[in-house]
């Protein structure tokens, strides 16, 4: 059997380096949920995967309501489609308020008071209003509920969020707003736990995988015992490689295992991407080097540059009125065919900003 290639296959299964989607919910639906508290960078990660996208394109799909941005799988904001949106919070939302309990505590949220800000924000935002933070701290200051200046309001509203009441509404301006989720989203069959947990399972393995159970256990939110009982019902249905002491699990329609992309390319990944966000594990896609530097934390803490599936170096924007000037920072050495590449890449984010591109930082 050939070696299982889990950076580049990954990279096909991700649709980084296979045929790109058409619309930004289709990217949505096929990664189940996207790591969105960089609203911006998080845009940039569906148009990597879409047909000629712009980023006005992406703004006005969020504006619509095609794709929607909540509290969901871990206490982060999630992009996630209108359809998935209820089930993903049944499932998650648990172990996302398990987590924040001591910041409940600290902050004095006991139930009764989450009960009245659920019931002010409710009764604000009923009829279609879309209001903002400020609004929402007004409205909570109005019936009587202490906001101050701290984390307060953030962890108020995050549990109106994975209590399924509000959601995302649309921009207004730059400014985010927050809309009542069974007002912004029509109502959809529920699904059992079970059911929820097997279908989030097998989708994660199809859009991500070669992936682990800790990896899914990781990038779900979920505990090892329910990655191991998702693989216990959907595991006949995937295929599996045992790798450097790792059992590997990915779908079993996938492209042929030593696939790689018929050209060789670059990425420009913006900081949370599902390429390094996905994952527990990503000694398949940085060198211990690398790794080291940016992962020690057990989190991406810069966008990465990206080529033939290994990360090489980072990168960072600067952006003006009708111009952008990116800048990389090279990790290791790279050849001139790999910076012609690179050089491809941020000439395609400029495209996806519709500005022109000026690229510093090309090695000599």
């Amino acid at each position: 059997m050939a070696s299982l290639d889990i950076a580049h296959q990954r990279l096909i299964n991700q649709r980084l380096a296979a045929s790109p989607f058409e619309k930004p919910v289709e990217v949505v639906d096929w990664l189940v949920a996207v790591q969105s508290q960089d609203y911006f960078g998080a845009k940039w990660a569906l148009g990597l995967r879409l047909q000629d996208a712009h980023d006005a394109d992406l703004d006005r799909a969020f504006n619509e309501g095609a794709i929607l941005r909540t509290h969901v799988l871990r206490p982060t904001w999630h992009f996630v489609t209108p359809i998935d949106i209820r089930w993903l919070l049944a499932l998650t939302a648990p172990r996302v308020l398990a987590a924040n309990a001591a910041m409940y505590r600290k902050l004095e949220l006991d139930a009764a008071t989450l009960k009245r800000s659920l019931k002010a924000l409710a009764k604000a935002l009923r009829g279609g209003q879309h209001l903002t933070r400020d609004e929402l701290r007004a409205t909570l200051e109005q019936a009587g509920l202490a906001v101050g200046t701290g984390q307060r309001l953030a962890y108020m509203v995050m549990a109106a969020e994975l209590d399924g009441l509000i959601c995302s509404g649309p921009r207004r301006g730059k400014q985010f707003t927050y809309a009542l989720l069974e007002e912004r989203v029509p109502s959809v069959a529920t699904l059992q736990r079970d059911e929820s947990l097997a279908t989030l399972t097998q989708r994660y393995f199809t859009s991500h995988g070669p992936a682990t159970a800790q990896d899914f256990a990781k990038w779900s939110g979920l505990t090892s015992a329910d990655a191991k009982r998702g693989l216990e019902m959907v595991g006949t249905q995937l295929q599996h490689e045992t790798l450097v002491g790792a059992e590997y699990w990915f779908s079993s329609s996938a492209t042929p295992i030593n696939a790689k992309p018929a050209t060789p390319k670059a990425f420009l990944l913006s900081v949370y991407d599902e390429y390094i966000i996905g994952y527990h594990d990503r000694r398949m896609i940085a060198a211990p080097d690398i790794a080291t530097k940016l992962f020690t934390m057990g989190n991406a803490l810069t966008a990465v540059v990206v080529v033939d599936g290994q990360i090489v170096g980072t990168w960072r924007r600067t952006l003006q009125k009708n111009a952008a000037v990116v800048e990389i920072d090279y990790l290791t050495r790279v050849t001139k065919a790999q910076q012609r590449m690179v050089a491809t890449a941020a000439q395609r984010y400029g495209e996806f900003l519709e500005k022109s591109v000026t690229l510093i930082g090309e090695q000599s």
